[in-house]
């Protein structure tokens, strides 16, 4: 059955909830107006999926992009600004978000066959200009809107650039409505949690499609260039090493664990969803690394199947690390490098894979490393 959930946010409520303790006097009324958005946003927003299912998104076939201008109001769609096959305008902002979304569909036309958000051709339609002092970017279910960062702000206390500056941010909340229409994960706890990863992942992937960039070239930065020069920080998350993205005495200290031993319980942020998600994104580092290459090429294909066959609304960790190792071996073959590197990522992070061929899940045997743990764990049993 379809269900209730938020509109996806780029910026993470925990971040703004720090700014709102730790800024300046026009820092915390910045961040307290985009969170009182966000709510009024959420609660105008209903049953996204309803929408979707009943065919009130229009697809084309052909995906035609189409950029609004909201003009620091907040009825959308807005004012064309410019439409498909149309030459770049003046407004930054317009043109980002144009060839941000061109991008994105680039990323999933080529490397994995699909055909726009829904895979039928869905028009990809954006609004820039959001709000007056709107920290924040989300997909709402329908299309993509962007806020303006801190631009009213003196310079010295400007904290977020525009939201259509950073290229791994528009793939990243394009990829919800990739999900939304594939997994659907409900939007709390792990599988909240799994759905931002899927993001961060795709994210990702587009910036190093559009840069040409192999997985040990990548920076594996999420929200790269959106700080301002005043925030001691690389972006929002980092997949490489989750907790290090930022630490700044007005943003706190990146709270994103990389190991299930760090798994934080908590009723915020719908169950922690975008802290807990560091440690899908490291796992999938780990094995896009182990694997090599460009990681759209393998490391992708092997969660896009995934995503796209495997998932459903309730998967949790535990089911991604053993569908994502089961696919690595049907498109490379059991035992291949890729199943290994898939292994390798779900191992980092503390979570054991049940193998594909046995069905049968590590168990784990106290004690030394004797002989009948070595037999067990060279056949995949122990770990």
């Amino acid at each position: 059955m379809p269900h209730r959930h938020s509109i996806f946010c780029i910026l993470p409520p925990h971040m703004l909830d720090q700014v709102v303790q730790s800024g300046t006097s026009a820092q915390r009324d910045m961040a307290a107006r985009t969170l009182a958005a966000s709510r009024q946003i959420r609660d105008r927003r209903g049953n996204i999926t309803a929408s979707v299912m009943k065919g009130a998104i229009t697809t084309t076939g052909t995906a035609q992009r189409t950029v609004y201008d909201a003009k620091f109001g907040t009825n959308l769609p807005g004012s064309i600004a410019r439409k498909e096959g149309d030459a770049p305008v003046a407004d930054v902002a317009v043109n980002e978000a144009y060839d941000g979304s061109g991008a994105t569909h680039d990323l999933y036309a080529v490397a994995f066959g699909r055909n726009s958000i829904d895979n039928h051709g869905m028009n990809l339609n954006s609004t820039v200009h959001y709000d007056k002092g709107y920290d924040n970017a989300f997909w709402d279910g329908q299309q993509m809107v962007y806020g303006d960062g801190d631009e009213d702000l003196p310079a010295s206390e400007r904290l977020f650039n525009r939201f259509t500056i950073s290229l791994d941010v528009i793939g990243h909340e394009l990829t919800h409505g990739v999900t939304q229409y594939e997994a659907n994960l409900v939007y709390k706890n792990q599988q909240g949690a799994l759905n931002e990863a899927i993001s961060d992942i795709f994210g990702s992937l587009v910036k190093q499609y559009q840069r040409d960039q192999t997985a040990d070239a990548a920076d594996w930065i999420i929200g790269e260039g959106l700080f301002t020069a005043n925030i001691n920080g690389a972006g929002i998350r980092s997949m490489k090493a989750p907790g290090t993205a930022y630490n700044d005495p007005v943003l706190g200290k990146d709270p994103q664990p990389a190991h299930m031993k760090d798994y934080l319980t908590t009723s915020q942020d719908n169950g922690g969803v975008h802290i807990n998600s560091g440690i899908i994104n490291h796992a999938f580092y780990v094995s896009a690394i182990e694997i090599g290459g460009y990681a759209w090429a393998k490391a992708g294909q092997i969660w896009y199947k995934t995503l796209t066959e495997k998932l459903n609304s309730n998967s949790n960790f535990q089911n991604v690390a053993d569908l994502t190792f089961q696919t690595a071996g049907e498109i490379f073959g059991v035992g291949s490098l890729e199943q290994i590197g898939v292994k390798k990522g779900w191992t980092e992070v503390g979570i054991a894979v049940v193998d594909s061929g046995s069905g049968i899940p590590p168990v784990p045997i106290p004690g030394g490393d004797g002989c009948l743990k070595g037999l067990l764990r060279s056949v995949g049993l122990a770990k």
